[in-house]
């Protein structure tokens, strides 16, 4: 197996964990580590202005408050999940809370790490940007990180985080739009697939829910191959395309109507707006 992520085992028991914002994407990552077991939820803080949204997590033993300041006071990692709007407000309240034995990650779109470097100044605090997809929610997330920090440990630490929630690795922040595009947007991409597949499962004669079945496994089988293996997708497609076989006539076809152009012409149009 060919491994392309940094997959280190911390122990994290020590750790203190502050998520400000309980929204999705916050919460999502609460969750996943409360079910990672990596860190006990006494441990674990969540604030959100509005809190009682959070009870959820009050009720599987974390601390949750509306008081940014005070969660972020004694954390050893806070993690910041809020609107770009909010953003430089809430960084603006806790900067004074903040310290050089600290880390912040922050999943805020737009807000390089140049900025949060300038916007936490002075605090010294450990800087790292993010880019999760939607699979957070169920531990499956593709997330991409870019920092400027040197030590390989904290680096480490924070891949090992993420890898709780799915799989993880550190990115050039150069790389962070066309991340967005290959692993954020790319679960429209993989998911438009499966609709169109789901859809010719149905006219050749398969109930919409068992067609629906039958792609998701398929996809899903397809993703493990490749990761499991580390093989380039083509050498899997070639065990199945066999001389006039119907694997080939049909890929063939696919292409002549512009499968693969299509999809890469998607990117980079994503990629530009971006």
């Amino acid at each position: 197996m060919v491994n392309y992520l940094i997959v280190n085992t911390y122990n994290m028991i020590d750790q203190k964990i502050t998520i400000i914002g309980g929204g999705n994407l916050g919460g999502a990552v609460a969750f996943g580590l409360i079910k990672s077991k990596q860190i006990q939820p006494s441990a674990l803080t969540i604030s959100d202005r509005y809190v009682n949204v959070l009870k959820k997590f009050q009720e599987q033993g974390a601390t949750v408050t509306d008081n940014n300041v005070e969660a972020v006071r004694n954390a050893n990692i806070i993690i910041l999940a809020v609107k770009p709007y909010q953003a430089q407000e809430i960084i603006d309240e806790i900067k004074p809370a903040l310290n050089p034995n600290q880390i912040l990650i922050s999943s805020v779109a737009g807000l390089g790490l140049q900025k949060l470097e300038e916007a936490t100044g002075g605090s010294e605090v450990k800087v790292f940007r993010i880019m999760p997809n939607t699979a957070i929610a169920i531990q499956e997330s593709m997330t991409l990180i870019s920092t400027n920090v040197k030590s390989e440990e904290t680096r480490n630490l924070v891949v090992h985080i993420f890898n709780q929630l799915g799989k993880a690795s550190i990115i050039s922040e150069d790389l962070m739009a066309a991340a967005t595009v290959l692993g954020s947007c790319g679960i429209a991409f993989a998911l438009r697939y499966m609709r169109a597949a789901m859809q010719g499962g149905i006219e050749m004669g398969f109930s919409a829910e068992v067609a629906q079945f039958i792609t998701a496994q398929t996809v899903k089988g397809a993703a493990e191959l490749i990761l499991e293996s580390g093989r380039h997708p083509e050498q899997e497609i070639d065990k199945v395309t066999t001389p006039r076989g119907i694997t080939i006539t049909g890929l063939n076809e696919m292409e002549h109507q512009g499968f693969s152009s299509s999809l890469i012409q998607g990117l980079i149009a994503s990629f530009n707006k971006c």
